[in-house]
């Protein structure tokens, strides 16, 4: 699979199978990570794996109850530490964090994997369960797993409502 392919195949699942994700594939997906750009190349970041069926089930009541947490074998969290803005005035760890979690998404698709970017979760429930230390911040949360459902395609913007060359349109 190429990555425009994972590019245009994948799509955010919320029904997995009670299946378990290989160590070999978790690894791919969290090395995806790891290999990620970062802000002045800082690495502030950790990647949670979650595949202990109680924490689980935890992680599931910390993310406001949504079931795909609880269906799937393993749920991904990435947090970071040592925020600042970057001269642009954008959080480098939300940035940082959010370039990894698309390349954990990229290489799941490409690996025959699920995953869905939740932005619902409570931040100190979330710490609380992982025992993450009060100066990470918690970014992003998805479950991953192998899909048990095929939803269509969302619709896109055309080409030209969303891109422009040289100035804004």
């Amino acid at each position: 699979m190429t990555v425009e392919q994972a590019i245009k195949s994948r799509k955010s699942i919320r029904k997995y199978r009670d299946k378990p994700v290989e160590s070999e594939k978790l690894n791919l997906v969290l090395e995806a990570a790891r290999m990620a750009p970062s802000a002045r190349n800082m690495q502030d970041w950790k990647f949670i794996a979650v595949t202990d069926k109680e924490k689980v089930r935890q992680m599931q009541d910390a993310c406001m109850g949504q079931k795909q947490v609880g269906m799937a074998p393993v749920t991904l969290v990435v947090c970071a530490n040592n925020d600042s803005a970057m001269p642009c005035g954008q959080s480098k760890t939300s940035v940082d964090c959010s370039i990894a979690m698309s390349f954990m998404m990229l290489q799941a698709t490409e690996l025959g994997l699920g995953m869905c970017w939740l932005g619902a979760f409570d931040e100190n429930k979330v710490k609380e369960v992982l025992g993450i230390p009060e100066d990470y911040i918690v970014v992003a949360v998805s479950p991953l797993g192998y899909a048990d459902e095929e939803p269509a395609a969302k619709p896109r913007k055309a080409f030209d409502e969303v891109v422009c060359f040289d100035r804004f349109k």
